[in-house]
């Protein structure tokens, strides 16, 4: 058994602690390691790193995990320490990234990679420099519904794809009762909130993973709730887009729409659906599910508002039986991504994929902005 010190920056927040720390990290641990192509088994040693000593050492005893510290540099410095993640908020990566770097670590991280496009690619290229790996989260592609989807996609079965439709979002309470789910940091701009750059770098993966390079976008946003209720209990004005609605193309001319909205109210299944329309059926895929019709099973649908609708559409849809185990998509990457540090195994998620995400965010705000489609260039290191 081969021991590997991971430096787990940020990990105090909801998303670090249940995702990556305990259903991730945790759970390998829990389960005796995890094992190579050439038989070794490696087992990742947690070293916890923030700002605030009193929730680090909180969460180390709660994960049964004996290294934490407030001291970054210190951490870096030391040789069995092999990989640094950084899941801090957005405008803190940077930063911290670079000192990683300039370690010699491997580095692994949360979207988005930075704050703009330009530092992103500077993080890539001296990434590239320093020849270590690196990768980012795009948990996305390892959900069970949208793999599902990918198999309906590879398959044939829609024929030549013509559109894409999604709805994302719940309500995010304002507070003090119930209190917010998210932290006030996603509602300020000047601390690297909004929408926009949350959740586009999601959109840029997975619809170019799934139907194509997206190469222009139109966007309108806007910031439907003014003031909210801090972690502290004290109200704060909101200065980031909570609400953001997109048309996107995308190279071979399919196009996708998908709505962005912390400030709405869930009527479908999950809280993340897409609808892909093609010549020879259609697909609904959620985070776990997926549901397709096929062009013979399409009811013919005419439009007459003066009589009750005979046809039950939901009835017509057929679910895409689950054929396999269905792992947590933030451990399959994070697995992934230890094959590619030890085995060199391939790792598609690297910097300039990250790049591309803070790319089409950065486009999406000029969009809204100027009141005008954007195009997005090719991205290289070049």
């Amino acid at each position: 058994m081969r021991k590997i010190g991971i430096i787990m920056n940020g990990v105090t927040g909801r998303m670090g602690t249940n995702q990556h720390l305990g259903r991730s990290i945790a759970a390998i641990r829990k389960q005796g390691g995890l094992e190579l192509r050439d038989k070794t088994v490696i087992m990742p040693e947690p070293v916890l790193v923030g700002r605030n000593a009193g929730k680090l050492e909180k969460l180390a005893k709660e994960w049964e995990i004996d290294h934490w510290s407030t001291d970054l540099n210190e951490c870096l410095a030391k040789k069995e320490n092999l990989i640094y993640f950084d899941a801090q908020s957005t405008l803190l990566r940077a930063e911290s990234v670079k000192a990683a770097l300039k370690a010699g670590k491997h580095i692994y991280c949360e979207k988005p990679l930075a704050g703009t496009l330009e530092e992103s690619l500077e993080l890539a290229r001296e990434a590239a420099k320093a020849g270590v790996k690196n990768g980012v989260v795009q948990d996305k592609l390892f959900l069970p519904g949208l793999l599902k989807l990918k198999q309906v996609i590879s398959s044939g079965f829609l024929g030549k794809v013509l559109s894409v439709r999604g709805e994302f979002g719940y309500w995010v309470f304002e507070g003090p009762t119930p209190p917010a789910q998210r932290p006030s940091w996603n509602y300020r701009k000047e601390d690297g909130g909004g929408i926009i750059l949350d959740m586009f770098p999601h959109w840029q993966y997975v619809l170019e993973n799934l139907f194509g390079r997206i190469t222009g976008v139109s966007c309108i946003a806007r910031t439907t709730i003014p003031t909210r209720i801090d972690e502290t209990g004290a109200s704060y004005n909101c200065t980031a887009d909570d609400a953001a609605y997109a048309t996107f193309e995308i190279a071979g001319g399919v196009v996708a729409h998908i709505n962005s909205s912390w400030a709405t109210r869930v009527n479908r299944d999950e809280l993340l659906e897409l609808h892909v329309d093609g010549t020879e059926g259609s697909a609904v895929a959620g985070l776990r599910e997926c549901k397709v019709q096929p062009r013979v099973a399409t009811p013919k649908a005419i439009w007459n508002p003066d009589i009750p609708n005979p046809i039950k559409f939901r009835d017509g849809w057929q679910t895409v039986p689950t054929t396999g185990a269905e792992e947590n998509a933030f451990r399959i990457q994070w697995e992934m991504f230890f094959r590619h540090v030890l085995e060199d195994a391939p790792f598609p998620h690297g910097f300039l994929e990250a790049a591309k995400g803070v790319q089409l965010a950065e486009a999406g705000i000029q969009s809204w902005s100027e009141r005008r489609w954007v195009e997005l260039p090719e991205l290289t290191l070049n």
